[in-house]
């Protein structure tokens, strides 16, 4: 597999005139869910660990303590530089071991894939399927997935976002802890380019009631009519997961907006 550059970071992100780029930060931090992702510790196997070693200096990033690899970023990704040319970008938020997510970009090489997670064994298991594969049109952020689109993604900057079954915390103290609410859909909205689409996947039932919802109630967004044309695929392959759901009695929700032109 051929590794691309390594990433670059734009320090110089613009901020209002006469506000504190602090004191935001502070302000909307306090509007954000609470941490979104259980605690979970797996090691890597041999050839994990060794592929790991050998390409995520190129194709992975990480970011923040919680990613645990001692690094972190500020300022928008220059995802030109990362990527080694410039084409459409889907940003997919808790990808798991990224079984949609290779396929998918498989499926379409003409477009670029930033998938996030912030438990290394899925991130090394899709490494290991992109090497494999010799897929290369994908790279890796180990981190909170709100983090990532805060920090380290540009406003009007992405042609996709996918979030498929992000974890629902069925019990009613922990649903400020879901990832899709207001305050994060919004910020995912700003961060579309016009035309760009917001996709979203779950089997949780309470959930996607809360997740139509919010995304209907988002000013930037609007549902995507069937036979719209969309500048990226929709079309997910069924997971393992997803399959013991759907025989357990589980009905999926698949929901999807666009940003307006």
């Amino acid at each position: 597999m051929h590794a691309q550059p390594g990433v670059g970071i734009r320090p110089d992100t613009p901020v209002e005139e006469g506000a504190c780029p602090e004191d935001a930060d502070r302000r909307e931090h306090r509007r954000l869910p609470a941490t979104s992702f259980r605690s979970r510790r797996s090691a890597l196997s041999d050839a994990q660990r060794r592929t790991w070693e050998r390409l995520w200096p190129q194709l992975g990033l990480s970011l923040g303590a919680s990613a645990g690899e001692g690094g972190g970023a500020a300022g928008p990704l220059d995802t030109r530089a990362w990527f080694g040319r410039e084409a459409p970008l889907v940003l997919e938020i808790g990808c798991g071991s990224g079984t949609s997510t290779l396929a998918m970009a498989k499926d379409e090489p003409g477009i670029d894939v930033i998938a996030v997670e912030i438990y290394r064994r899925g991130l090394a298991q899709l490494l290991c399927a992109m090497d494999r594969e010799q897929v290369d049109n994908i790279r890796l952020i180990r981190g909170n997935g709100i983090d990532v689109v805060q920090h380290l993604i540009a406003p009007a900057s992405l042609s996709g976002v996918r979030v498929f079954f992000p974890d629902p915390w069925p019990k009613a103290r922990h649903h400020k802890r879901r990832l899709l609410q207001p305050i994060t859909v919004g910020m995912i909205a700003e961060r579309l380019l016009p035309g760009g689409v917001l996709h979203a996947a779950t089997d949780h039932p309470g959930y996607g009631e809360q997740i139509a919802t919010v995304g209907d109630a988002e000013p930037l967004l609007r549902r995507a009519e069937a036979g719209t044309r969309l500048p990226v695929s929709t079309v997910r392959p069924t997971t393992k997961y997803e399959t013991k759901a759907q025989q357990a009695g589980s009905a999926v929700t698949e929901l999807i907006w666009i940003r307006p032109g």
